[in-house]
């Protein structure tokens, strides 16, 4: 291990994996719970993020579920149903904390959907740039069927991707879908057979790796901030950080190499 290398957190609820090429896999890992969401999770998605952000050499994130049968089934029932109500209250805002934090990281990140992603575990895929699906994914938000609406964002984030419509459907019906259904809608962009989602997923987030890392934080700043302002402005801030890039060691890089027909070896800088 390098000087500047950190060495990775052990979790009880997660597994962070050795990065390649800047590349890291963090896995939910409650399989025997379907990866239920309680807060023991929560904290540590907090810490784990807290730590990639702290870290040189993340490219990419890829987040996804330890088993065959969910990425994760929900927020953890048998840790809901018996908390009065400014405990529920914790218990939301401590999820979309997380939630908000993972979603505002300056890197690519890519859920790998591989079976039920129910609830929380479709609000926390939904706090990725964007999903991959096996095709034995099923989505849904099935808060409605146990007296309650979405806690982490889910009413939100859906809404923003899906549109009004869809988004209300599937939040007042609770029904789910599968991963063609989330491909034709717009909540997922890819749908594999299920034995080659993380090939599949390793081989786009070395394509985003590759790029200059200055580029894609510039990028994620655009899309996220852009949406809430007006077109015009939109644009504008799109000059200034078309103009940022060029003050960095990457552009000069980039370009460089492009003219000289050769790779090029981005730094981040």
């Amino acid at each position: 291990m390098s000087d500047n290398e950190l060495a990775l957190p052990a979790f009880s609820t997660l597994l962070l994996s050795e990065p390649n090429k800047g590349i890291y896999t963090l896995e939910l890992n409650r399989p025997k719970q379907l990866n239920a969401i309680d807060s023991t999770m929560l904290n540590e998605l907090m810490e784990a993020i807290r730590f990639l952000q702290g870290a040189e050499d993340v490219r990419v994130l890829l987040l996804t579920g330890a088993g065959e049968k969910a990425f994760a089934a929900g927020a953890d029932i048998s840790q809901m149903s018996g908390l009065d109500a400014l405990e529920a209250r914790h218990f939301s805002q401590l999820g979309n904390e997380v939630f908000a934090a993972l979603e505002r990281l300056p890197f690519a990140t890519i859920a790998l959907v591989n079976g039920f992603a129910l609830g929380g575990g479709c609000e926390l895929a939904l706090s990725c740039d964007f999903i991959l699906a096996s095709d034995k994914a099923r989505f849904g938000q099935p808060e409605v069927t146990l007296g309650v609406p979405p806690g982490f964002g889910g009413s939100q984030r859906l809404t923003r991707l899906v549109g009004r419509g869809m988004a209300m459907e599937l939040l007042l019906s609770g029904r789910m879908v599968d991963a063609t259904e989330a491909v034709r809608i717009g909540l997922a962009n890819h749908a594999y057979a299920a034995e080659a989602l993380r090939e599949e997923g390793m081989k786009l987030a070395q394509k985003i790796a590759a790029n200059g890392p200055v580029a894609v934080r510039l990028t994620k700043e655009l899309a996220h901030r852009g949406p809430q302002l007006d077109l015009t402005a939109a644009c504008a801030l799109e000059s200034d950080l078309f103009a940022l890039a060029f003050s960095t060691e990457d552009q000069k890089e980039g370009m460089t190499a492009f003219l000289e027909k050769r790779p090029a070896a981005f730094k981040g800088r």
